[in-house]
C-alpha cells in the first residue's frame, strides 16, 4: 500500500509541475481548463450509477466511485454545532459543509511548492459536477471555505434540476 501511495504521489508530483506551468502560461484560463477536465473525469467515472435522491446518497456514491478508482481524496461531511441539520437549505440550493482531510491533490500541491486554490484544486469542483449531474441530475457548486494545511473545508451547494 505504502508503494502504491509513493506511486501515486510521484505521479501528482508531476501532475503539480503541469499544473504550475499551465496557470503560468495561459493564466485564469487554466482554472477553467482544470474545471472541465474534472467535469469530464466525474461524468465518466459515475457513468451508470444509481440515480440518488439525497445528497447523503449522493456523496456516498462518490465517495464508492473515488474510492474504487484508487483516487485519494477522502472526505467527510461536517456539521457544525449550531446547524440544525447536516444539509441545509440555502439561496442557490441544498448546501452541506464538507472536510476534506486527506486530499491528493492538496498533498501534492504541497510537494510540489504550489499554492492551493489553483487550477488543481478546480478539478476537484469540476470532478463533484460531473458526478453529480449523473447521480443527482442536479448542478452543483463546490467552494474553498479554508484551505489549510491539514485538510480543506468547502462547502458544496447542490441546485436545480438539470
Amino acid at each position: 500500500m505504502i508503494e502504491q501511495r509513493l506511486a501515486l504521489q510521484e505521479a501528482m508530483v508531476f501532475l503539480g509541475a503541469i499544473a504550475s506551468g499551465l496557470e503560468q502560461a495561459v493564466g485564469e484560463s487554466a482554472t477553467g481548463i482544470s474545471y472541465l477536465a474534472g467535469v469530464n473525469l466525474g461524468r465518466k467515472l459515475s457513468e451508470g450509477l444509481p440515480r440518488a435522491e439525497t445528497i447523503e446518497q449522493a456523496l456516498a456514491a462518490v465517495r464508492e466511485v473515488l474510492l474504487s478508482n484508487n483516487y485519494l481524496w477522502l472526505f467527510e461531511p461536517f456539521q457544525t454545532h449550531d446547524k440544525p441539520a447536516m444539509v441545509q437549505a440555502g439561496e442557490e440550493g441544498e448546501e452541506v459543509m464538507l472536510v476534506f482531510r486527506d486530499c491528493m491533490i492538496r498533498q501534492s500541491l504541497f510537494r510540489f511548492g504550489h499554492a492551493q486554490k489553483g487550477s488543481l484544486c478546480n478539478m476537484m469542483y469540476g470532478f463533484f459536477a460531473g458526478a453529480l449531474q449523473n447521480v443527482m441530475g442536479r448542478e452543483s457548486s463546490l467552494e474553498i471555505v479554508h484551505a489549510g494545511e491539514n485538510a480543506c473545508y468547502k462547502r458544496l451547494v447542490v441546485g436545480r434540476a438539470i
